[in-house]
């Protein structure tokens, strides 16, 4: 009985500071970079690869994707890497904790890379959530501390905004996605 007594105040002051803990770790959504998202997502990683969003702060170089940005009224040669207004939407999570800031720095956020899309995956990264020794998560968890599940024209909006383009422009998301986004592979576990 009294070690009953004991245990109580313990676990009750457990179960009083998890949700304190639970709330600091949702506010905690650092950046990893595609190289922590490659460790467990090969397939996706490799097909993103070849999309223009993995090459998107490269194209921001003197002398790539010359012909686009001569079509564009742009110079060919001049360096844009370093241009606040063209750098936010070829970076991953540009002007936010933990984002992009120089490839010196972040080289892993250069270029529009699977956070921009699924969310800083710092939080939903950690043990207890999405790791290799928990494979049977339950995605409803990961999108409660941030997990975008359901990408589409919203995420992409964020840049292909033809209001925020400093050129004459029109996204069509239906005809352009494919451009963009990485092939999907079925998942080895159930995360229902």
């Amino acid at each position: 009985m009294k070690r009953t007594a004991y245990l109580t105040p313990i676990v009750a002051l457990a179960l009083l500071l998890l949700p304190v803990q639970a709330v600091e770790s949702q506010e905690e959504h650092a950046f990893v970079g595609v190289q922590g998202c490659k460790k467990c997502h090969l397939k996706e990683w490799k097909s993103w690869q070849e999309t223009k969003m993995a090459e998107a702060f490269e194209s921001l170089k003197p002398g790539v994707d010359v012909e686009a940005k001569e079509k564009l009224g742009f110079d060919p040669q001049k360096d844009y890497s370093a241009d606040a207004e063209c750098v936010g939407c070829h970076v991953t999570g540009w002007e936010q904790p933990g984002g992009f800031t120089s490839t010196e720095e972040t080289p892993d956020l250069a270029g529009v890379g699977c956070e921009d899309c699924h969310g800083a995956g710092g939080t939903y990264i950690q043990d207890g959530y999405m790791t290799l020794k928990n494979k049977e998560y339950k995605r409803s968890e990961l999108v409660a501390v941030g997990l975008v599940e359901k990408v589409g024209v919203e995420q992409c909006m964020r840049c292909h905004d033809p209001e925020k383009v400093p050129f004459d422009y029109t996204f069509d998301y239906e005809s352009q996605k494919d451009q963009g986004m990485h092939e999907k592979f079925p998942l080895k576990y159930n995360h229902d």
